[in-house]
């Protein structure tokens, strides 16, 4: 990941690479990771996006992403009762910021 700073230090330009997919510095315009620490017991995050990012954007990504978080919920644990939740969650995001149409037809 190689991430492109203006003079204030904020996102300009974020670039992925994964190698065994054959992709090397690939755009992107958010990041989040999450990182489980045993010893603490706490996530680690880590929330990055471009300033050139669009609020619906980032409303699509974030609705994916708790979308997306329900399967790795339910694979996880077998949790399908909690797993659905969430994806109630996301529809309810999906209803209310009018997300059916997507990012490319905003």
């Amino acid at each position: 990941m190689e991430v492109g700073l203006d003079e204030n230090r904020i996102a300009e330009e974020i670039k992925w690479t994964a190698t065994d997919a054959g992709i090397e510095k690939e755009n992107a315009e958010a990041f989040l990771l999450s990182v489980w620490n045993d010893r603490t017991k706490e996530t680690l995050r880590l929330d990055l996006w471009t300033k050139e990012m669009k609020i619906y954007e980032m409303q699509f990504f974030i609705w994916q992403t708790i979308s997306s978080l329900a399967e790795t919920y339910r694979k996880a644990t077998g949790d399908d009762r909690m797993a659905d939740t969430i994806l109630d969650l996301a529809d309810y995001m999906e209803e209310k910021l009018e997300l059916r149409k997507g990012p490319k037809d905003r």
